[in-house]
């Protein structure tokens, strides 16, 4: 039986995000940047954004610690364009070859707020989500079950006829947990097949 919808993880999924994209603009050498995403600009420091926390706000404390990275702590909002290279290969046609058919297609992502203009703007594939559920906007990030319990509010259809796929097991399986139909993205071919075994490619 065909699954009636498709809801997408954005980072590393659709969008091919990474800081070091910019920051080895930023530094000399590839353990300056390591050391830069390890010790300063950290996914934990960074996780406040996702959660809704204005990034002006957050950087604050950081530049004071770090005075001599206060470029490079500012950019990481002002330079977000240079963190991506593009989409990751083939799920952006296959969001095209879903939309041909007409499955209704959605986001679940873990994005601060100052992104999501960008993001909707670099990526013509999200002219297709009729929805987009951003962390940032709900002040809470995945896998907390309280986002998929927001999620599955905001979407016409049961979790059950959802397949939601994301890059990381842990979201994974907790969207599992809740009820939707989830599957590990990990490339285009897993993802056709994934697609193609419900029906929907």
């Amino acid at each position: 039986m065909a699954r009636k919808a498709v809801l997408w993880d954005l980072g590393k999924v659709l969008l091919d995000w990474s800081p070091a994209y910019l920051y080895r603009k930023m530094f000399r050498t590839e353990d300056a940047v390591q050391d830069f995403l390890g010790r300063v600009c950290t996914m934990e420091w960074h996780q406040a954004h996702d959660r809704g926390v204005p990034m002006a706000e957050n950087r604050r404390a950081l530049i004071a610690q770090y005075p001599e990275h206060e470029a490079a702590i500012a950019a990481w909002e002002t330079r977000f364009p240079e963190m991506l290279k593009g989409s990751i290969p083939g799920t952006a046609e296959v969001i095209e070859a879903l939309a041909a058919r007409g499955i209704p297609q959605y986001a679940l992502t873990n994005l601060p707020a100052e992104w999501v203009g960008p993001v909707n703007r670099l990526y013509p594939a999200m002219r297709h989500m009729r929805d987009t559920i951003v962390s940032a906007h709900e002040g809470v990030i995945k896998p907390d079950r309280r986002i998929y319990e927001i999620t599955a509010a905001r979407l016409p259809h049961d979790p059950a006829d959802v397949i939601f796929f994301d890059d990381r097991e842990a979201n994974v399986i907790a969207a599992r947990e809740f009820g939707f139909d989830s599957e590990l993205f990990t490339d285009e071919a897993r993802l056709r097949a994934d697609l193609a075994a419900r029906g929907l490619l």
